[in-house]
């Protein structure tokens, strides 16, 4: 008498799909199966995959910094060339701004600048001290408004202090400075990546409109 297809007899037939056991495959023959289509996958995304996972790494590792900053030759006027979208500068369009200036006692006054789509010039005053008289000069602690403060750490500086990149542990917050209200495209597009392989998401970044840049002054 045939058995029913519906139970296991523990008979190996060949009378099944592709001529294998029907009830009894090789659990060996399943996982190779399943292995080769795994890897067929990953071949197929390989550099997706790769590029994924070497940025998750990168934003788990802890944030570099630059070891050391003359804080006099930081001082001063820079422009905002682009920033991440935050919500504190969501009125600013243009024309953005940080001046700093150092103190005798070592604080530093930092003054905000932007003008608003209405035309409107808008300041914000604070405070950057050291975040720790361990750590290096290049993390700092800005306050606006006591007793709350953010992170400001230099994690990319020139030579000759005439553009500085800006970020924080957390990779939220992040802005590209320079001593002119303009960019050269290619050196733009190597502090960009340079932030990528910080283990930022760059691809929210926008570019500040500066209308000295605009008017070729």
């Amino acid at each position: 008498m045939r058995n029913s297809p519906d139970f296991d007899t523990g008979e190996r037939r060949t009378d099944g799909w592709a001529g294998f056991p029907r009830w009894s495959w090789d659990l060996n023959y399943v996982m190779k199966i399943i292995k080769s289509s795994i890897l067929t996958l990953l071949l197929a995304g390989g550099g997706l995959f790769q590029t994924e996972w070497a940025l998750a790494a990168e934003s788990e590792a802890p944030m570099r910094v630059v070891p050391f900053v003359d804080l006099a030759r930081y001082a001063g006027t820079w422009y905002e060339i682009a920033r991440l979208p935050n919500r504190f500068q969501r009125a600013c369009v243009e024309d953005v701004t940080a001046t700093y200036a150092l103190r005798p006692g070592g604080k530093i006054t930092v003054v905000n600048e932007c003008r608003t789509s209405e035309g409107k010039e808008k300041s914000a005053k604070g405070t950057a001290r050291l975040a720790s008289e361990k750590g290096p000069n290049s993390k700092l602690k800005v306050t606006f408004f006591w007793p709350f403060s953010g992170n400001y750490w230099i994690i990319d500086l020139d030579a000759d202090y005439r553009w500085a990149v800006v970020g924080e542990p957390d990779r939220k917050y992040l802005w590209i400075l320079s001593r002119d209200p303009q960019m050269d495209e290619a050196l733009f597009r190597r502090l960009i990546d340079r932030a990528q392989q910080q283990g930022y998401d760059v691809a929210p970044l926008i570019k500040t409109r500066q209308s000295q840049a605009a008017s070729g002054r």
